[in-house]
């Protein structure tokens, strides 16, 4: 994709700025999507709108908008970063450069961990009932630790990043869904020290400083949440010692990994209980479990 500026005429219908936007953003393969979603975007509108009102006349304004957007898809600048939203778990996540955008996959990881807690500590209401602590580690967004704590009203959930820039988007995403979180400021666990824990999550920066990365990725999305030194293994290699040390007796550690990752994760974690491993959709290892 090129550079890109929409032409504005001074009438100009729905059917018409996609049929040039998707033409601009060839070859992408998901050009005719790309330009769909900003334009409902720009517009505020659903596709079934769309699909009613093609030839709808839209106001210069909105034409200058979508153009804006549009330029910077055709940077290959992420569509999330464009519109400022990703969805996860069917929870919609405000996202800036400063965080990684949430992917599809991590959705296997919020699901494993919401099966390995407690029936008693999902509904821990009295006194003497314990609700669930759970630590996510490296927050972001804060979409893994917001979608949990919006599944267990009842768990007392902390969210730790390095990364002031990082936390307030998760703050906001989390006053935006209603839930009440810990946020700290912290290199993996070092502002948690002598606490204890129920369950530790985390999706690490786990990618090789050697891969070369799409554009997209690589150019606009932040390198301190993505690589973890030559063999993308350096934060594992903390953070399990540190894991070990903060969850309780029977706790469990669920960490997302990247591709050909696994026997790398085995090794690391060796001496933990009940390690095993889960697949996304296309069979790839996705998320390492182990119990202390």
């Amino acid at each position: 994709m090129g550079s890109y500026k929409l032409s504005m005429p001074t009438s100009a219908t729905a059917r018409s700025l996609l049929q040039q936007a998707a033409a601009q953003l060839q070859p992408s393969p998901t050009a005719q999507r790309d330009a769909e979603l900003l334009l409902l975007h720009t517009l505020s509108k659903d596709r079934v709108w769309l699909l009613m009102h093609p030839d709808a006349e839209v106001s210069a304004e909105a034409q200058a908008a979508f153009a804006e957007k549009i330029a910077r898809r055709a940077r290959h600048e992420p569509i999330q970063y464009v519109t400022g939203e990703q969805e996860l778990y069917g929870l919609a996540f405000r996202v800036t450069p400063a965080v990684l955008i949430p992917r599809p996959e991590t959705e296997h990881l919020v699901e494993a961990a919401l099966e390995r807690i407690p029936q008693k500590q999902k509904t821990a209401r009295e006194e003497h009932e314990s609700p669930a602590r759970i630590l996510d580690i490296g927050t972001g967004s804060g979409a893994i630790a917001v979608t949990l704590a919006h599944q267990l009203p009842q768990a007392e959930i902390t969210a730790v990043d390095f990364s002031p820039a990082a936390l307030e988007i998760a703050k906001e995403n989390a006053a935006r869904h209603g839930v009440r979180i810990r946020f700290l400021e912290s290199d993996l666990l070092a502002a948690v020290a002598g606490e204890h824990f129920d369950m530790i999550v985390s999706n690490p920066p786990y990618v090789p400083s050697v891969d070369v990365l799409e554009p997209q990725v690589r150019d606009y999305e932040p390198s301190s949440a993505l690589y973890a030194g030559v063999d993308g293994l350096d934060i594992y290699k903390r953070l399990i010692p540190q894991a070990h040390a903060a969850l309780r007796r029977g706790g469990w550690l669920l960490m997302e990994i990247g591709h050909g990752q696994r026997e790398a994760l085995t090794a690391l974690l060796s001496g933990w209980e009940d390690v095993s491993f889960l697949d996304d959709l296309q069979g790839i290892p996705r998320v390492a479990l182990a119990r202390r």
